[in-house]
């Protein structure tokens, strides 16, 4: 059995990539509380990391996901912060730094999704867009390069299907994750050869509140016949997290090939 291999069957799906080992690294998950943070947060607690996350207004949804990773491992916490305001993301960086001394994965997960028709989107609503999907990835990691780049460690940003295609009642989510695509490509280049960047961008994905026949209709547009699911998306996350560290400045798309239309 390769190093690893122990911790895979417990987060991979039945048709996902398997390996990934993070014993002894340190990863930082924003926004860890629910959904796909909190799936990435326990597939590296289950590979052997330490983990922090953050949330904002989850707070109870935060006490259960701290209390199912220390089930796993008791090295873990959870940080109230919000991304779009630096001080508060150096207070909580100051915390992770205090407790464990070193940085090996940032994973900028925290981020909002919204449905409004181009014309009715508001200044408000683009502000507060951008302000979540844009500055929070790149407040968050401005903050952790020293550390992260002391760990020769790697930054994974969570983007979307979106920020390469143009989806009419998206307008302000489409653009934020376009620039978080490209500022993933910018700080590839600019934080090499230290710190290797990537960013996952999902496609469709199906989940317990999804609507049944939304899911019908995007399953039969995707040249796989299905939706994405959580599994999906993590392995991805968890095959950038152990991959060569020569692979850097790449926007990995999971779609089911959806965006090949």
């Amino acid at each position: 059995m390769a190093a690893g291999t122990k911790y895979a069957a417990n987060w991979c799906g039945n048709y996902n990539a398997s390996v990934a080992n993070l014993e002894n690294k340190t990863a930082f998950i924003t926004g860890g509380a629910r959904h796909l943070g909190r799936a990435i947060a326990l597939a590296m607690a289950r590979a052997g990391a330490r983990i922090a996350f953050t949330y904002h207004s989850s707070s109870k949804e935060a006490s259960q996901t701290l209390a199912e990773i220390k089930k796993i491992s008791p090295e873990a916490m959870a940080l109230k912060c919000d991304v779009r305001d630096g001080q508060n993301i150096a207070q909580t960086l100051s915390a992770i730094m205090e407790q464990w001394s070193k940085l090996d994965l940032l994973v900028n997960n925290a981020g909002f999704y919204e449905d409004v028709l181009f014309p009715d989107v508001t200044e408000e609503q683009w502000d507060n867009m951008f302000a979540t999907n844009v500055r929070g990835p790149f407040l968050v990691s401005k903050q952790c390069i020293p550390a992260v780049r002391a760990a020769k460690g790697r930054i994974i940003n969570i983007g979307s299907l979106g920020g390469e295609k143009p989806w009419a009642t998206h307008a302000h989510y489409c653009a934020s994750k376009a620039a978080l695509h490209m500022l993933t490509r910018v700080m590839a280049k600019s934080l090499a050869p230290e710190i290797a960047v990537n960013c996952i961008a999902p496609g469709m994905l199906s989940h317990e509140e999804s609507d049944p026949g939304l899911n019908k209709k995007f399953a039969e547009m995707t040249p796989m016949r299905r939706t994405g699911t959580t599994d999906d998306v993590v392995s991805a996350v968890m095959y950038l997290a152990t991959a060569p560290h020569f692979l850097t400045g790449q926007v990995l798309v999971v779609d089911g090939g959806l965006g090949l239309r």
